[in-house]
């Protein structure tokens, strides 16, 4: 029997509702107990997979090909959970779906409202897909009192009363700022927001609260009283040195101990947190420091490659070193600042992306590292970039590149439907890019004693992708020739997903998304690999 937790947050955005929903899913699993934690996001595009980065982070990937939210990412890598499509949806989705109905009569001459059609299509997507897990925990994006969030809070009201108070449970994040001015801690943007909740018919069973520091007893007894919670449920998160600390600050708090404690269940197995430990210490005791450059065009904006972040660290934390990321724009690169950007810097890595912006850079980047036997490591777009610099300054094809960018070059990078027998470019057929997006995981066959097949120690692998155009396969020998090795093949040999350098200390790129399946607890072999090459440079 499934009991459902429904996770919402208040005064701001962005205080941690996904971190906090995957430490609890952690601990309850921990616990020797089967959890699924999913997203219900308000915005009214059907996914984020048309949004910038610079708008809403990065687009999360699940095995299953849907384009997620990146807190996707967050429940993945603390639970080792897989999300699936069915782990995320959205307004635009709902109201897509609904009018599609109704475009088709199906609702047979019904007024189609926000109550029940809405709602109801809400609460089907949150128990469908649910077979024996013990905990559904569902997270609400936004903030109470946003617009648009109202009608994920009123179906959820609805639920919790169509399957029982026993079964459902209420998680309200809250901030609890400090004023330096007055040096107090001040309850009262906590106390309104659960009135906010408390309005629309939702009373929080737990009220977490967002801190800069600790909360005096006196504070949490007075969020207690007016918000009509118990002491032992106004639970504290301290702002945390690492997110990794997290899991095991909500366990000092007795989180998880409350939620069995409300739905009168015990513990099967005992929490043990001494790898969150060993980890949250190397990540701040580690005094060996590693240089790495992204060059990217979204490095602005912190969450936009939050998972290719964590993978980083993840690999950092396997070799024993702290990596400290340092970012690039990369239209702002010019030819002669290259070398001064790897001045102090021990490898490279170029992140995916779209468009023509901040390609010359890119190139320009990539091409120092090749000649300078500097660790590399191409993503996606970058793995693109790699192919497109060698055929321009190896194979000298002057107008090498990609059709994604320009029509009148010579196609090393195109759709599929662009290349002929002979590996030129036919006009006039990219005319409809929908349907072409190659997501979810795909399997890629390993050349026998190449690089990456000691890297990964496996014949084949399955990785994430998230890219429209690929590798003009039709040139394969004449880079091979040169030294550029196709060492990952698709299994029916067309497309290639990962090639190397030959004479090169270690130069890889990779069609696919290696940072969506890295984990704390078991970091990515490529990004281990990566930064150890890095660290010996």
């Amino acid at each position: 029997m499934a009991r459902y937790i429904f996770v919402t947050g208040g005064v701001v955005s962005s205080l941690g509702k996904g971190l906090s929903s995957a430490s609890l899913a952690y601990l309850l699993k921990s616990q020797g107990y089967k959890v699924r934690v999913r997203k219900m996001d308000p915005y009214l595009n059907v996914d984020p997979g048309t949004m910038s980065p610079f708008q809403h982070g990065e687009v999360f990937v699940t095995d299953d090909g849907a384009e997620t939210d990146l807190d996707l990412g967050h429940y993945e890598r603390f639970t080792n959970i897989s999300a699936k499509q069915s782990d995320n949806i959205t307004t635009g989705k709902i109201y897509s779906e609904i009018i599609k109905k109704e475009r088709k009569g199906g609702y047979l001459g019904k007024t189609v409202q926000v109550i029940p059609h809405v709602t109801d299509r809400i609460k089907q997507f949150i128990k469908t897909d649910i077979k024996d897990e013990d905990f559904v925990i569902c997270e609400i994006g936004g903030t109470v009192g946003d617009i648009e969030s109202l009608p994920f809070l009123e179906a959820i009201r609805q639920f919790s009363n169509e399957i029982g108070k026993n079964k459902t449970m209420f998680i309200h994040l809250t901030l609890v700022p400090f004023l330096k001015s007055s040096d107090e801690i001040k309850t009262k943007p906590t106390q309104h927001s659960v009135k906010e909740l408390r309005s629309i018919g939702i009373q929080p069973d737990i009220v977490i609260c967002r801190s800069q520091q600790s909360i005096p007893f006196d504070q949490r007894k007075k969020i207690s009283l007016f918000c009509n919670v118990p002491i032992q449920n106004v639970i504290e998160t301290v702002d945390v040195r690492t997110i990794y600390e997290a899991p095991i600050s909500f366990y000092n708090e007795k989180l998880d101990k409350q939620v069995l404690k409300y739905f009168r269940l015990k513990p099967k197995k005992k929490v043990n947190l001494q790898n969150w430990k060993k980890i949250t210490k190397t990540v701040l005791n580690t005094k060996k420091t590693l240089n790495i450059a992204i060059i990217g065009k979204y490095v602005n904006l912190k969450d936009a490659y939050k998972s290719l972040d964590e993978a980083l660290i993840h690999g950092g934390i396997k070799n024993n070193v702290k990596v400290n990321l340092i970012r690039f724009e990369s239209d702002k690169i010019k030819k002669n600042q290259i070398k001064k950007i790897f001045k102090n810097v021990s490898g490279l890595l170029i992140p995916g992306g779209f468009g023509k912006r901040g390609t010359d850079g890119k190139i320009a980047a990539i091409n120092y590292a090749r000649k300078n036997k500097i660790p590399f490591l191409g993503i996606c777009f970058g793995m693109q970039m790699a192919i497109v610099e060698f055929a321009k300054n190896v194979l000298k094809i002057k107008n090498a590149g990609s059709t994604e960018l320009s029509k009148n070059v010579f196609p090393v990078i195109a759709l599929m439907s662009e290349w002929n027998k002979n590996g030129r470019l036919i006009k006039g057929t990219n005319k409809n890019l929908g349907g072409t997006m190659r997501l979810g995981s795909y399997e890629a066959k390993l050349r026998h004693n190449s690089l990456i097949h000691k890297i990964y120690k496996s014949k084949s692998v399955f990785e994430r992708h998230r890219h429209r155009y690929e590798v003009n396969n039709r040139l394969k020998n004449k880079f091979e020739k040169k030294g550029l090795i196709f060492s990952g093949m698709s299994p029916d040999n067309q497309l290639p997903e990962i090639i190397e350098l030959n004479n090169h200390p270690w130069f890889v790129g990779v069609q696919f998304h290696p940072e969506f399946k890295s984990r704390p607890l078991s970091p990515h072999p490529l990004f281990c690999s990566f930064i150890k090459a890095a660290k010996l440079n």
